[in-house]
């Protein structure tokens, strides 16, 4: 396949999953959700009605019900980072000298990120109960604006706590509610909320570190084949030199798997900030 109908087909597909996702997953009051809105009406109008119907339902199914896929989805997505990172990039980077410690990095990252993902997948996210009610009543105060006292919880049939909110996935009154995370299939509130940004933070400071040593290993490539001082003969038989947009199409069809890798842990990264 050629390099633009592969760039285009991995930016669609990059594209169609933030939509979706930021269309469906509860983070629609920014401008991604609203674009994400507004190019799901566009497509109401040529879709047809029984197709928009099932769409809607698998959709409520995946994003507004408690399961596990996103969960194995996650675990999928970073298994096959890690085995393209340690089958292109660790070998050819150990092959260069690079330093191990930098190498092992990731991996190290790895391990804290898995522990944090597991504390905030398992950990009790602040639930309310009848036994802990009382003294969670006292913690915060009533604003009165956002939060006022005396409002029950209709489906709990208790009193809501200043600062807690009503879970429509788990169906329980979270403290200090902040949001229900799909891709941990849980709630985030105050007891897991430490577990939750130190997730984030090794998750973040995992994909930046593959992307460097990543970058690294393509600019060393190119220094090596001396890539830069070269030249190609176009369609047409004209020579021509190397210029950056031949450089990055040469890159992206040799290592199309590491371009995509990369993609990937960027899009994971910033779909779970959201």
């Amino acid at each position: 396949m050629d390099f633009l109908p592969l760039l285009l087909l991995y930016l669609c597909l990059v594209l169609a999953v933030a939509v979706l996702y930021c269309s469906h997953a509860g983070t629609g009051g920014g401008q991604v959700g609203r674009a994400a809105r507004t190019a799901g009406q566009v497509l109401s109008l040529v879709i047809p009605t029984w197709l928009q119907g099932v769409t809607q339902k698998v959709l409520l199914r995946l994003f507004h019900t408690r399961n596990y896929l996103f969960v194995i989805l996650h675990v999928a997505l970073q298994a096959a980072v890690y085995a393209e990172y340690t089958w292109e990039v660790f070998v050819y980077c150990w092959e260069l000298e690079f330093h191990l410690v930098l190498l092992l990095l990731p991996y190290l990252l790895l391990v804290g990120n898995v522990g944090c993902f597991i504390l905030c997948s398992c950990a009790n996210p602040g639930i309310i109960t009848k036994s802990n009610h009382a003294s969670l009543m006292k913690t915060y105060a009533y604003d009165g604006v956002l939060f006022q006292k005396g409002t029950v919880c209709a489906t709990c049939n208790m009193e809501k706590p200043a600062r807690s909110k009503h879970c429509s996935f788990c169906d329980v009154c979270v403290h200090r509610f902040d949001h229900h995370c799909v891709w941990v299939n849980n709630c985030i509130g105050a007891f897991n909320a430490k577990y939750f940004f130190l997730y984030l933070f090794t998750l973040t400071v995992m994909a930046a570190t593959i992307a460097i040593i990543t970058a690294a290993f393509l600019i060393q490539v190119v220094l090596l084949s001396n890539l830069m001082h070269g030249s190609y003969i176009d369609d047409q038989g004209q020579e021509h030199t190397v210029e950056i947009l031949f450089l990055i199409q040469h890159l992206f069809l040799t290592f199309p798997r590491i371009v995509f890798m990369l993609g990937f842990v960027i899009l994971l990264t910033l779909i779970l900030a959201l």
